[in-house]
């Protein structure tokens, strides 16, 4: 435990930061989970809905500082790839 009253006020600070990055990234990888199920399913327009939604989610995770920007774009730049390869592969 910290013995400094600026220790303890830092100690504070990290576990409201814990929890607000906990739950931004719980909301992440819910919302990667649902488009990995879609995207797997080959349902392309439903893909196609959800892909700018699920980058917003990214882009304001890692706005708030909860994953790296490096993550992030890897994350959109991988489901973009695999959005497409429904939509190029499907039949029209």
């Amino acid at each position: 435990m910290a013995n400094h009253k600026s220790a303890i006020r830092q100690w504070r600070k990290s576990l409201r930061r814990n929890t607000i990055n906990r739950r931004n990234k719980s909301i992440l990888r819910s919302e990667i989970k649902n488009i990995r199920t879609v995207i797997q399913s080959k349902d392309r327009e439903t893909a196609e809905k959800l892909l700018p939604e699920t980058v917003s989610t990214i882009d304001r995770a890692v706005k708030k500082g909860a994953i790296h920007a490096n993550t992030g774009n890897r994350y959109k730049s991988r489901l973009s790839q695999q959005v497409a390869s429904i939509t190029a592969a499907a039949p029209k």
